[in-house]
């Protein structure tokens, strides 16, 4: 079904080449945009070998993909006929892909909808009056509360910090890179900084806090952590920023993250022509290898300030070619610093459409399968498509990827998305402050694999030696327990 639709779609894109004067030497182009719908699937694939347990040790790599057709100069009347064939034919062992509505303008704009920028407003003033209100119970109770409405920090978008904000955020993350380790050496000999422990801790957990109940808090607690280290031993005054997908879309590579100019997370690689990525599924899991696009980089970072930037951990494998580092990623590997960004994994997987439908989702379970995608099929959802937008090495290895800094503004988006989603719930019920669901994401394992009991709010959050540890319930809310921020 899927081969005869894609052939139906390419025969209706050369008849469209003709038609517009094209030549077979010199084939127009189509901006094949296919926008990340969202919608609750039945099940989730079998994923891991049946005898993974939480807490065991990683066995192998388990990354995301997706064939994709994205080229450059856009001709909305060819996308709209290859993307519909494309999405009509997705299907993946019951799995249901929702069928995408018609592109709108506005995914291919900068600015932000006015739809989304109303729910942003709605879930920021909620979150005010609620501080507000708390605060005032508290006090009648004669007790001091820890989040008071002065004292709530907002994270913003990278672009919008000025010149001198965004150094100081750069500054700070190239001083943890020079702080010595606490990870010990019997444990990750490859770590050789405070930034590397944060790195052994999500290569030693990967398989444990992915399509899993404890996804979300565990990386809310991870971020905030990596923002405390910042802010503590390296004298950073800011908050963590975040990167605002869909605002760059049409060109990531040339946003304030990833331009190159010294206020940068540095810029893309160099470009290598490539056909892009192949993930390779590990051993003893279902599916074929994955084609990604090519983004517009591919080979080394050679400017910006993360130029001369030595990756020490990692890879710890699943794409094709690249072969695992030492110690399964935990031993000394010294290398430059890799990215292969570029429109298409943006526009497929992180557009205002995408921003809205995750903000619309009646349910966590639902949330979570917008946001994550289905492993192992085409629709990988945001969190995945824009770790592989990064790409390169360490971005596009599951594992590693915290090795690149552009982890951190993609997963403070990623806070940001589940944040105002609470924010956004009634306000006669605080379900989106502990549920964590009862879907195939909701449970211990993988996606369920093996089946495994519900994920429980008391579960413990370790951060191996790069941070404290804590409870789920602690980090439900970014104004409860030891937080209080949220979002611009």
């Amino acid at each position: 079904m899927l081969c005869s639709s894609l052939h139906s779609a390419f025969g209706s894109i050369e008849h469209l080449n003709h038609s517009l004067g094209s030549t077979p030497s010199m084939p127009y182009r189509a901006n094949l945009y296919l926008p990340s719908t969202g919608g609750i699937y039945d099940h989730a694939l079998p994923l891991l070998h049946p005898e993974r347990k939480r807490g065991s040790a990683p066995i192998s790599p388990l990354t995301n993909g997706h064939p994709s057709l994205i080229t450059h100069q856009p001709n909305m009347k060819a996308a709209s006929i290859l993307g519909s064939a494309l999405l009509a034919a997705v299907s993946v062992q019951g799995h249901v892909v929702p069928q995408a509505r018609d592109t709108p303008v506005e995914d291919l704009a900068s600015e932000e909808p006015l739809q989304i920028t109303s729910l942003l407003e709605e879930a920021k003033a909620k979150v005010i009056n609620q501080v507000a209100l708390n605060e005032r119970k508290m006090r009648k109770r004669g007790l001091t509360p820890s989040c008071t409405v002065d004292k709530l920090r907002f994270r913003r978008e990278y672009g919008s910090l000025s010149t001198s904000e965004r150094l100081a955020y750069v500054n700070a993350v190239k001083c943890l890179q020079t702080l010595p380790p606490l990870t010990p050496a019997s444990v990750a000999p490859g770590a050789r900084s405070r930034f590397d422990d944060f790195i052994v801790t999500h290569i030693q957990q990967t398989l444990n806090i992915h399509f899993s109940g404890n996804f979300q808090p565990w990386h809310r607690w991870y971020v905030y952590q990596y923002e405390k280290a910042l802010r503590e031993e390296c004298g950073y005054n800011g908050s963590q920023p975040y990167w605002d997908w869909p605002k760059y879309s049409s060109a990531p590579q040339d946003s304030p993250l990833f331009n190159g100019d010294p206020y940068s997370l540095g810029g893309n690689g160099e470009y290598i022509p490539h056909e892009g990525p192949v993930i390779v599924p590990p051993p003893g899991v279902g599916g074929g290898n994955i084609q990604l696009p090519a983004g517009l980089g591919g080979g080394y970072v050679t400017t910006g300030p993360f130029a001369n930037m030595t990756i020490n951990l990692g890879p710890v494998g699943g794409l094709e070619g690249v072969p695992a580092g030492p110690l399964g990623g935990l031993g000394y590997n010294p290398r430059g610093l890799k990215r292969d960004i570029g429109p298409a994994m943006n526009q497929r997987y992180a557009n205002w459409t995408t921003v809205l439908t995750l903000l619309s989702q009646p349910n966590i379970d639902a949330f979570r399968h917008v946001s994550e995608g289905v492993p192992y099929t085409p629709e990988i959802g945001p969190h995945g498509g824009m770790h592989y937008n990064i790409g390169g090495d360490p971005g596009g290895d599951l594992f590693t990827s915290p090795g690149d800094p552009a982890f951190w503004v993609h997963h403070g988006q990623m806070d940001r998305m589940w944040a105002v989603w609470q924010a956004l719930g009634s306000p006669f019920s605080t379900t989106r402050y502990t549920d964590l669901g009862t879907g195939p994401y909701a449970h211990q394992s993988w996606a369920n694999e093996p089946p495994s009991p519900l994920t429980p709010l008391t579960e413990v959050l370790d951060m191996g030696y790069a941070a404290p540890s804590t409870t789920i319930a602690n980090v439900m809310s970014t104004t409860g327990g030891e937080f209080c921020y949220f979002y611009l």
